[in-house]
This record gives C-alpha cells, sequence and structure tokens, in this order.
C-alpha cells in the first residue's frame, strides 16, 4: 500500500489549540491502524506543526484521512500539505 506524508504548519500564535486538542489527536492517530510514525515540528523549542506517515490506497485517501485530524477540524494549521512518500531506509 503506498505512504502519504502529511506536512503541517500551525499558525502562529496557536499553540494553545495544539496543547488542547492534542489527546484526541494522539488518540485519533492510534485509531486509525494506518499511521506509520507521527510527530511535531519543533521551531525555537516550541511544537509548530505536525509530520504524519500513513498508509493510504491513494491521494485522495489520504487527503480524505488528513482532512479528519482533530488538529484540522479545530483549525490549527496555516497549512497541510498531503504527497506521497516512498521509504527508502530505515
Amino acid at each position: 500500500m503506498p505512504l502519504f506524508a502529511l506536512i503541517c504548519r500551525d499558525k502562529p500564535g496557536h499553540l494553545h489549540i495544539r496543547t488542547e486538542n492534542r489527546p484526541a489527536h494522539v488518540e485519533w492517530l492510534k485509531a486509525g491502524g494506518n499511521v506509520q510514525f507521527a510527530g511535531p515540528l519543533i521551531e525555537d523549542g516550541e511544537m509548530r506543526g505536525s509530520l504524519v506517515v500513513v498508509e493510504a490506497d491513494d491521494l485522495a485517501a489520504a487527503k480524505k484521512w488528513a482532512a479528519a485530524d482533530p488538529y484540522a477540524a479545530a483549525g490549527l494549521f496555516a497549512s497541510a500539505e498531503v504527497i506521497e512518500w516512498k521509504k527508502v531506509i530505515g
């Protein structure tokens, strides 16, 4: 099954939205069964985005999955990109 990277950047000044919605986001990641790895992007020692790699049937399915993220529903992201990704090392 193809892999897709979800690369998101938070809106400036929205760390409180991230921390308030983090438990729901983490549970959502665990529940899907399709997450290969995930974690926050760190800038200046602060969480300011997300990188998630998931398995999905195709790009449309990956985008649909990404749109259901509790962070996305809370309006956290200034930008979100979903792109096919190929694992080479690791």
